[in-house]
């Protein structure tokens, strides 16, 4: 049976989770950087495709709340959302309580190429991963939730 970090003393515990931390850190930055390639916009910022992700995800925002979510300040929020408006990727519309402040909603075409997007980031990651054994398809399928929660905390 493998030794599992939570196994070892406190001093090796520490130096296992340092090094797994440090490996998780950068596999998970090449790997996007590998993947921002496959963009289907190359037009776009990936904060750009972060902001219409975000929409896609949650649905209809004001920039203020986009600008949260995204871990930016208001002001750039409304620069990026004009960008998105301008290349017709999000519309704003009233909002309904209150009139001083408006919702960004994203359109079809943003939608479709969202959808397009993740097709072509999807196959290419299906075909890396066929370089992968039946032990590691099934850690990586346990994984997913994990680093799921992980980009969202």
């Amino acid at each position: 049976m493998p030794v599992r970090p939570r196994d070892l003393p406190a001093d090796d515990q520490s130096a296992a989770d340092t090094a797994a931390v440090n490996a998780l850190r950068s596999a998970v930055m090449r790997l996007s950087r590998r993947l921002k390639h496959q963009r289907v916009d190359e037009s776009l910022s990936p904060t750009e495709m972060s902001v219409l992700g975000t929409l896609a995800r949650c649905g209809s925002a004001t920039p203020g709340e986009l600008a949260r979510k995204e871990h930016v300040q208001p002001p750039s929020m409304t620069r990026i959302v004009a960008l998105l408006e301008a290349k017709q990727l999000v519309r704003l519309e009233p909002h309904p309580e209150d009139r001083r402040q408006k919702v960004v909603t994203q359109t079809e075409r943003a939608e479709s190429m969202l959808e397009e997007s993740r097709r072509r980031r999807n196959a290419w990651l299906a075909e890396l991963a066929q370089g992968l054994d039946d032990e590691e398809w099934a850690a990586l399928r346990a994984a997913a939730p994990v680093l799921e929660k992980l980009a969202h905390l």
